[in-house]
């Protein structure tokens, strides 16, 4: 046992490893990928920045310093290095720095992804839980049922339910938009995050809780659960410590899923509610052609599914002793 407890962190840490260096395989590919589709996109960046009255002299100078004159390869590593280094380029349209026009949209979207995450998860896997417990009672059916529901309606369809019953004509007790002035802060007007958050939530604890509740039924009907039953400890001891941390495994890929697909659906929620974040950036940015912010939004929503990941195999591996085993 000393043994195999001694190596046991290397093996973790060796899967660790594996699963970094495939992540960055994947972001390389998808870099490639990212600045393919954007080279093939029609019309020229150089024109649409000078527009129609450009001169031909003018026209040249502009592509020389975006280095549009130069072959695809050598544009490809300049954007590449200049990624690797924290520069990510000028904007087109903005004639400024991509990080410092993405910076403060940046931070509207992580609060607002981030505070529908600390909410729902938790309530789902707390749901979920529950619902197996009490499987096939009233809570079960009603939860499944709602559930499954929830799960059926996209995201803009949630929102504008929400404004209709809580933001115009019901209620009117919460803002129908959520906009964010120029240097203010979310943090600073909780009340207009309310609404997205909610429809953030709806968005996330359909699919948690429906995985939850499967995986926390399977463990209720394994052996070492069955066992902790007969020798006395409580259904609660059973329940938090026995057959609630082993069925969080598969529950971590499915919170990873659904984190990273509100990093790219939030899109979807923050135009509806005029929310200014990273929605609106890549609305802008495809429609104005500006090919630097488009690529940087790509490879940064790209960077959360793969970080989320990793997190997701690696929280699954600590709290699966069977997994650990096997490495």
């Amino acid at each position: 046992m000393a043994v195999v407890s001694r190596f046991r962190p290397r093996g973790v840490w060796g899967f660790i490893l594996r699963r970094l260096l495939l992540g960055i395989v994947v972001l390389i590919l998808v870099s490639i990928l990212v600045f393919l589709a954007t080279q093939a996109l029609p019309g020229d960046p150089a024109r649409a920045i000078l527009g129609r009255s450009a001169t031909p002299n003018s026209l040249a100078a502009l592509r020389r310093q975006l280095h549009l004159n130069q072959p695809v390869i050598t544009q490809y590593w300049t954007w590449v290095t200049g990624l690797l280094q924290g520069k990510l380029g000028t904007s087109l349209a903005a004639q400024e720095p991509v990080s410092t026009l993405l910076a403060p949209k940046l931070v509207n979207s992580a609060v607002l992804v981030a505070l529908a995450a600390v909410l729902s998860i938790p309530l789902a896997i707390a749901i979920g839980a529950w619902a197996a417990f009490r499987r096939e009672k009233v809570f079960d059916t009603t939860s499944s049922n709602l559930l499954l529901l929830l799960a059926a309606l996209p995201e803009f369809v949630v929102a504008l339910v929400l404004v209709i019953l809580f933001a115009t004509t019901v209620l009117h007790v919460l803002p129908a938009i959520s906009t964010i002035p120029p240097g203010s802060r979310p943090w600073n007007n909780w009340v207009a995050l309310v609404l997205p958050t909610i429809t953030l939530m709806i968005a996330v604890v359909p699919y948690v809780a429906r995985i939850m509740r499967a995986s926390m039924i399977e463990v209720l009907e394994s052996d070492y659960v069955e066992m902790a039953r007969l020798k006395g400890l409580s259904e609660r001891t059973v329940l938090v410590r026995h057959a609630l941390p082993n069925a969080l495994g598969p529950v971590f890929q499915v919170i990873a899923l659904n984190l990273a697909y509100l990093a790219g659906g939030i899109i979807v929620i923050e135009f509806v509610f005029n929310y200014s974040g990273i929605g609106g950036a890549t609305v802008e940015a495809v429609v104005n052609h500006d090919l630097p912010v488009v690529q940087a939004l790509a490879m940064l929503i790209a960077a959360v599914y793969v970080v989320l990941n990793l997190l997701a195999d690696v929280a699954t591996i600590l709290v699966t002793p069977r997994l650990r085993t096997r490495l």
